[in-house]
């Protein structure tokens, strides 16, 4: 069992920023590929950005590339998400989650454990 608890959310301006964290527990950390998910009102949750077990490989949605990174600290079992230049779409619910797949993994199924999401709200 991994539980994953997000942090970092809040209300931005259009064009701010925020970094969100990911604390993970349970299971060794570095086992586990990792992503961020959001999930706006009346929307599908939806792929934004995936790192595999040793940071070294990452991938993101279009919609979100060269705006957001993702990285993780193993050492402090932490997964982060910077978001820079923000725009009113960004808003949702941001959650984390954890793979036991291999590589970077962007679909939603093959994710094993969530997190209780941490809200985004940018406003214009």
């Amino acid at each position: 069992q991994v539980q994953l608890v997000e942090s970092g959310g809040g209300l931005v301006q259009v064009g701010g920023s925020l970094r969100l964290s990911c604390a993970a527990s349970g299971r060794t950390f570095s086992d586990y590929a990792m992503g961020w998910f959001r999930q706006a009102p009346g929307k599908e949750r939806e792929f934004v950005a995936g790192i595999s077990r040793s940071g070294t490989s990452t991938y993101y949605a279009a919609s979100v590339k060269g705006r957001f990174t993702i990285s993780r600290d193993n050492a402090m079992n932490t997964v982060y998400l910077q978001m820079n230049s923000l725009k009113p779409e960004d808003t949702a619910i941001y959650y984390c989650a954890a793979s036991r797949s291999i590589g970077v993994v962007t679909a939603r199924n093959r994710y094993d454990y969530w997190g209780q999401g941490t809200q985004v709200t940018v406003s214009s």
